[in-house]
């Protein structure tokens, strides 16, 4: 998909924030695509389909982009209810659409432009939506920028001006399942917008443009190369090492060895106590990752002759990792995993507990006596 090099949905907010930020991308390399960005693309292509060809989700079951493929899982927790919240909004299906439509400012602000996800027209209502499909970061309607590049757009299209023609509200909105996200402003405000923007994209041009590290530097490419940031990192560095006080420190790294022998006798009395029989929430012992051995060193030692292998070294046998350096799959029942002891893990920990045979023995042996 083609972006505005000028100014896009996407950029308004960091160029209208920091406006010396357009050079620098200028220059930087282009920024890779991600798992999650094409999998974003692909949820967006689906439901763009549904909505514009009348298509059931699982018919496009299996579409791929970029090495991600529509599944059931992908229908039913990102599109089915994506397409439920915007049913809210319309419940009687009133509602006329456009959707994945390129709009532009044209004279206003030449070579801006972008591509809204859903435009719709409903009574005096005015509506601009915007579908997104990731799950880290909450994404807010009110005062979007994105959403206001939309509409700003969109009224400067001749073939969506029909959309905010006549409208007296606005509703900006992101659908993001499982969440929808609304704010209602006006015509007036989005006009405001329209020129703000405009001036940010000319300041921009100007070769002192200023840098203005934040919230919106989040997705900028050339983050890792901009004065602003390197210079912020270097001195929030520095002022943290002077503020320091270097004798506390050294108490500190005093009270540090205390505080290690304390952690470590406290964790041996709480494996002594489970593995004597102690139940301790939260906390249980499990066997530590498992080493190969060969299960009869003479057996195996023939084994490996027989493949054209020799099976010796200086005093040993060569272990079986040391083997599979020399032939990908070793015979089965030649090696056998086995742990080095116990050791103590939280109960998250996925691997099985171990059983405290000798404490269960006792448990057992004393119910016969």
């Amino acid at each position: 998909m083609k972006h505005s090099t000028v100014v896009g949905g996407s950029t308004a907010k960091r160029v209208m924030n920091c406006p010396g930020s357009v050079a620098l991308v200028q220059l930087a390399p282009p920024s890779p695509s991600s798992i999650y960005a094409d999998k974003g693309t692909l949820l967006h292509a689906v439901i763009s389909d549904v909505l514009a060809e009348d298509r059931a989700p699982e018919d496009m079951l299996g579409l791929q982009y970029e090495g991600q493929t529509l599944d059931q899982d992908m229908i039913d927790d990102k599109i089915n209810p994506a397409l439920d919240l915007l049913d809210q909004l319309d419940p009687h299906q009133e509602m006329k659409l456009t959707v994945e439509t390129r709009v532009g400012f044209g004279k206003f602000l030449p070579g801006a432009f972008g591509s809204c996800d859903v435009l719709g027209r409903l009574g005096d209502t005015a509506y601009v939506i915007d579908w997104k499909f990731g799950e880290g970061i909450a994404v807010a309607a009110e005062e979007n920028e994105q959403l206001m590049y939309y509409a700003a757009a969109a009224m400067r299209t001749p073939e969506v001006a029909w959309v905010f023609d006549g409208a007296t509200s606005i509703e900006c909105i992101i659908i993001q399942p499982p969440v929808i996200r609304r704010w209602t402003t006006t015509p007036k405000r989005i006009g405001q917008f329209a020129r703000a923007l405009k001036k940010a994209v000319k300041v921009a041009s100007l070769p002192d443009a200023k840098l203005n590290p934040g919230d919106h530097c989040r997705f900028c490419p050339a983050k890792p190369t901009c004065p602003a940031m390197t210079g912020a990192v270097d001195r929030a560095l520095k002022v943290k090492l002077d503020a320091i006080d270097d004798e506390m420190l050294g108490k500190y790294a005093a009270n540090a060895v205390l505080l290690q022998g304390w952690i470590d006798d406290l964790n041996a009395l709480v494996q002594t106590k489970i593995e004597k029989g102690y139940k301790i929430p939260g906390w249980k012992m499990v066997a530590k990752k498992g080493r190969r051995q060969w299960v009869d060193e003479v057996v195996a030692a023939k084994t490996l002759l027989g493949l054209g292998i020799n099976p010796q070294k200086p005093l040993e046998i060569i272990s079986p990792a040391q083997a599979e350096k020399k032939i990908k799959n070793l015979p089965e029942g030649l090696t056998v995993s086995v742990s080095s002891g116990d050791t103590l893990a939280p109960e998250s920990d996925p691997r099985p507990a171990v059983l405290q045979i000798g404490q269960q023995l006792t448990a057992a042996l004393s119910k016969l006596i």
